[in-house]
């Protein structure tokens, strides 16, 4: 049996695992790289000192059998292939504060499809090529796999920080995970049906002329001939501090769900980390507006608290009336 710490600590390790899954996919590391290491580098002119290329690193690299192109930056590969400024910085192991520092920010250049300037791409290339010629002249023996690591470290330190930024946010997209695969497992809608789960707003028609709509204030709510059957609030947020400003807005988004539809049924879900006694005390003087408390460990973890929830909701058969 998991102890709560335990189960915190597995959600949370969850949530970090899926967020960082996504930003790989979302920042196109492999696809990028695939493109650079697909140009005739011989093709370009490579002006080291211009490039503050230093002749040792040349040399180590070309006598190594690697190609210059996947290891040095040049202004040709900048201005043309998107996403490339991220490549070479990352290789540098240079965060994107740190250019940004320098007056070489390459954040825009990083997220769409944006090329620098002749100039600023010669500017971020020197800059880059000289760090990235530094760890080479270090390595007493180099592989190209070797920089597939120095970009993974700069990757994960990067994830790191965005990661501490939306820390919790992502409960509430690992529920609406889970409520999708519910509606799939009980033939509530149809298993070919195109959802974009990451999307601010998703409305979901059921089979049985129901709607999931999953948005903001509340999170969830089941609707059934256009009146709230049940609203649910996710507060995924797993750091104590704060909890309390957490559960006030909770409470007011579904008491608003009561006013539209005293008949609603309200939910409440919360990590069991940050439930503090007080926050406890909070929801259990607030019954006539949360008529249920559920925590997220409950119902990705405990298969009879989550029959319960989605039994609550209506959502666990195709048998509703």
């Amino acid at each position: 049996m998991q102890t709560e710490k335990q189960r915190a600590w597995a959600l949370d390790q969850l949530q970090k695992s899926i967020f960082f899954h996504q930003r790989l996919h979302e920042w196109q590391l492999l696809e990028v790289a695939e493109q650079i290491e697909s140009i005739p580098g011989e093709t370009l002119f490579w002006d080291l000192p211009d490039l503050n290329i230093s002749d040792m690193a040349w040399n180590r690299i070309i006598h190594n059998g690697i190609k210059p192109i996947i290891v040095f930056a040049h202004p040709t590969v900048l201005t043309s292939v998107n996403r490339s400024a991220g490549y070479y910085r990352m290789l540098s192991m240079v965060s994107q504060k740190s250019m940004n520092q320098v007056g070489l920010s390459t954040i825009r250049y990083e997220r769409t499809e944006c090329f620098p300037s002749s100039e600023v791409a010669l500017r971020i290339a020197q800059r880059l090529n000289t760090l990235i010629c530094a760890l080479i002249e270090q390595e007493q023996e180099i592989e190209t796999r070797e920089f597939d690591l120095w970009r993974g470290m700069a990757a994960g330190s990067q994830a790191q920080g965005s990661w501490q930024n939306r820390k919790g946010d992502l409960v509430e997209e690992i529920m609406r995970r889970d409520l999708l695969s519910q509606l799939h497992r009980v033939g509530l809608i149809e298993r070919d049906s195109s959802v974009d789960i990451s999307s601010r707003a998703v409305a979901l028609n059921l089979v049985d002329g129901r709607t999931v709509r999953m948005g903001s204030e509340p999170d969830i709510e089941v609707v059934t001939k256009g009146r709230i059957q049940a609203a649910v609030e996710v507060k995924g947020g797993i750091d104590p501090a704060g909890v309390l400003e957490r559960v006030g807005a909770a409470i007011k988004s579904l008491r608003r769900s009561k006013e539209e539809s005293p008949g609603a049924i309200t939910v409440l879900v919360m990590t069991a980390v940050s439930l503090s006694a007080q926050a406890r005390s909070d929801i259990e003087s607030s019954r006539l507006s949360v008529n249920y408390l559920f925590t997220v460990e409950d119902i990705l973890h405990d298969a009879e608290r989550k029959a319960e929830y989605y039994s609550i909701l209506g959502l666990n058969s195709l048998e509703f009336e």
